[in-house]
Parts: C-alpha cells; structure tokens; sequence
C-alpha cells in the first residue's frame, strides 16, 4: 500500500505584466504578418482558445523587439526567480512551517536554462538551510506539474518526517516567436501565459490537511517525439506542436487512463483534475474519458483567467477544485513531451 502524502499548503503566483487576449491578438497581427496572409485562418485562435487574461514576465513592447537567446535566458532567469520566490514563501507561510524546516526542494521547469539551478539562486533570500537537498528537473513540460508533485511525494514518502518544497515554474510566453513565421508560433502566442506554484509535502498523516497524494503512473507512447516539445537556436526555444495533438488525445488517452486508475486504486467514477493546454485538448480529453461536455469546467476557468503556463497550471486547478470544498478521490493528469501522460492519486479530505 502506498503510503499516503499529506499537502501541507498549496499557492500560485503569476507575473505583473497582464495580457488581455483582444490586445495580444492585435500585436500578433503585427508580428506575424506574412503568417496571417497565408494562413488567414489563424486569426480564429485567439478568439476560439477559450482565453481573456495571460500574465507575461515581460510586457508586449519586449517582444517586439529582437531578442536572442542570451536576452531570453536573461529574462527567464529574473523572471522565473521572482515568481518562485513569491509562490514558495507564499506556500511556507500557508503551512504554518519556516523556511529552514525545509528538508527538499524539488524545481520543475522546461521554459528556460539557469545554471545553478533556480533554487540554488533564491536559497538564501527565501531562508532555506546550507544542507537542503536539491532537486532541479528540466524537460517534463506540461506534464510537469503532476510528475513533480509525484517526485515530490516519492521523496518525502522516502523518508518519513521529511519536508519537501515542491516549485514548478515556467516563463512560457518567452517562446513568443515572430522571426519563425510558422503556425505552431502563432498558436503559442494565443495559448501561453507564465506561472508559478508551490506545494509543501511531508509523509506524516496531518490531520489539518486538506489533500493527500497517493500513488502514480505515467505512460509513454513510442514514435512521438514529434508531438511536442522545443528546437533551440540563436534566437531561442522555438515551440514543437503537433496539429495533430487533440485528435491523438481523443483516440489514445482512454487506455493508459484506465491502466493508470488500476494502478492508483482509484475507482473510474473519480474526479478528474487535468491539465488544461487548450479548448479543443480538453474538448478531446472530455470524449476520450467519456465525459459530458463540459465536465472539466474548473480546467476551463483556468485556462479562460491564465492561459496555458504548462506544468504549474494543473496545480492552479488543483487549488481552484479546493476551494469549492471538492472531497473525495481524483486523479490528476497531465500531457507532456514524450510524448507522456502523467498520473496522479488525490484524495480531498471533508472538514481538514
């Protein structure tokens, strides 16, 4: 039997710079000019994305401007320090602990390269100890947010009495692209937006805890590479996605979901908390699981105030689900490049 994580205390953070998608639609029209003239059709993504607001790290004017990967990585690094410094002293406080109780700090993010890693950087600032031990993880994506609080949970399980910090943070507007021209570009400039959040994990059975983790699982599906992920070059990280990507949810997500339940010991009537990468992704997620439309409502909320910031917006479900008092069990679920799908046990625990 799995022994059960207790969430001490889940927060999010988002950046200052505020992007209403009516604003950003009107900008990509001038980034990506050429674009639109050949593929006219593309003006309807920022109206169908199902979003309003995005927050950026950088304001609109930034990127107008050229910027190379040395600038980006510049922006990534401040900006992505920010953030986790705000979501993580906000989950520290909410757990009623300090920051030397801290025994793990687990990092999640894909957007960006620092090194030392970003909890090495804020260490001191946030008051962590000399001896934490350190968990930087790169390259999960989206599927970021669920894998981490996995991890998250397997280290503290590890060790019971253990403190982990888990940050997952992700800077997704800085692959804002106008040099490409291609469409995946104007598809990522309607759809990303930056994030954080943070969660305080520890194997002791807190009885003031409102969630607990279980187990997890994740599936892998050969030859798709190509689904998602990033080039590299001397401008940046350019995006990878496959048109193709709601389609292939539809019709190859039932099957490790039910695999993964199985695993988890989680019955097929729970709750689902996904994460929500776009309108037609979840629309697809919906009737593979066999879904009334609809259903993934706390995801289209999500999505319709912040936009698709990759691996921390499924904990921004995570948390909207709690405060509307959810109880009872759920699986939390995240596509990644891989092209994975991860899983999660949940369980929300009425009157903690």
């Amino acid at each position: 039997m799995t022994l059960p994580v207790s969430v001490l205390a889940l927060s999010t953070a988002v950046p200052p710079h505020r992007l209403d998608q009516s604003d950003v639609a009107q900008r990509a029209r001038r980034m990506f000019g050429r674009t639109f003239a050949r593929f006219p059709q593309l003006d309807d993504v920022f109206v169908n994305a199902g979003i309003e607001v995005r927050y950026s790290a950088c304001p609109l004017d930034w990127f107008e401007q050229p910027q190379d990967f040395q600038a980006r990585t510049q922006a990534y690094v401040q900006g992505a320090m920010a953030l986790f410094v705000e979501a993580a002293q906000r989950a520290i406080a909410a757990a009623g602990i300090a920051a030397r109780d801290i025994d793990v700090v687990v990092t999640v993010s894909s957007t960006g390269i620092a090194t030392p890693s970003l909890e090495a950087r804020v260490g001191r600032r946030l008051g962590l100890r000399a001896d934490v031990r350190r968990v930087p993880v790169f390259g999960l994506g989206c599927a970021g947010g669920v894998s981490g609080l996995a991890l998250g949970a397997e280290l503290a399980r590890s060790a019971p009495g253990t403190v982990v910090l888990v940050v997952v943070v992700e800077l997704c507007t800085l692959a804002f692209r106008g040099d490409r021209g291609a469409k995946a570009d104007v598809i990522a400039t309607a759809l990303f937006g930056d994030g954080a959040a943070a969660a305080v994990l520890c194997a002791d059975n807190h009885a003031a805890a409102a969630l607990r983790l279980g187990a997890s699982a994740e599936h892998t599906w050969p030859g798709t590479l190509d689904i998602m992920g990033w080039t590299v070059d001397p401008v940046g990280f350019g995006v990878v996605l496959s048109r193709s990507l709601p389609r292939f949810v539809e019709e190859r997500l039932a099957a490790p979901m039910r695999r993964a339940l199985r695993t988890l010991a989680v019955a097929e009537d729970a709750r689902r908390i996904c994460h929500p990468g776009g309108s037609k992704v979840l629309a697809a997620i919906e009737t593979a699981l066999a879904l009334d439309p609809g259903t993934l409502a706390d995801e289209r909320a999500v999505l319709r105030d912040y936009g698709n910031m990759s691996a921390p917006t499924v904990m921004f479900v995570l948390e909207r689900a709690l405060k509307t008092r959810w109880t009872g069990a759920a699986v939390a679920s995240a596509l990644g490049p891989g092209f994975t799908a991860s899983f999660l046990a949940l369980e929300a625990r009425p009157g903690a």
